[in-house]
């Protein structure tokens, strides 16, 4: 089913709006969690690591959770299909990770956040959780610019299913 010309720009915007804040947010989390381990100053670790549970919680899962919907309405509605072009589902695959992978990944972060709210003055981090939450952030952000490659070169090749498709329009056209 395609989409008409209005709808389909609709939910491309959706989509790219879904996905750039998604990235934006995860660079953001990067800088705090850059900020909460290189810091020496108590109350800038602290409110960076309740700062990034903030951000992870309402923005980055809400984004990635927008952009796999929209994704999947412009993969539906569009001539590209869902499993037509090997691109598209590799988008898929790596969006449908991310996505499973970072609600998973907020479990330390809510751990960190609870520890940096606490009473302690020394809030000492023996398990490397400052440097997991840091190295979780610079792959997340690798593999979303991974995701806008793809958007932006679409690598040719088609999956078999998108080739037998072609081949069957090319069919119907011919007289």
């Amino acid at each position: 089913m395609k989409m008409p010309p209005r709808l389909r720009k609709l939910a491309l915007t959706a989509h790219v709006t879904a996905s750039v804040g998604w990235l934006g947010a995860v660079a953001g989390f990067l800088v705090l969690a850059i900020a909460g381990l290189g810091s020496r100053d108590l109350q800038t670790v602290r409110a960076a690591y309740i700062s990034m549970e903030l951000i992870g919680w309402f923005a980055i899962v809400p984004l990635s959770l927008a952009s796999l919907l929209t994704g999947l309405i412009q993969a539906l509605g569009t001539v590209w299909g869902l499993f037509r072009h090997y691109w598209v589902l590799a988008k898929l695959l790596i969006t449908v990770v991310a996505s499973f992978l970072l609600v998973v990944h907020m479990q330390p972060v809510s751990l960190m956040a609870d520890r940096a709210a606490g009473t302690s003055l020394a809030f000492a981090d023996p398990d490397g959780l400052k440097v997991q939450l840091l190295a979780d952030a610079g792959a997340a952000l690798a593999v979303l610019l991974v995701a806008v490659v793809l958007s932006v070169y679409k690598p040719q090749g088609r999956t078999r299913y998108g080739w037998r498709k072609q081949q069957e329009q090319r069919a119907a056209w011919l007289p």
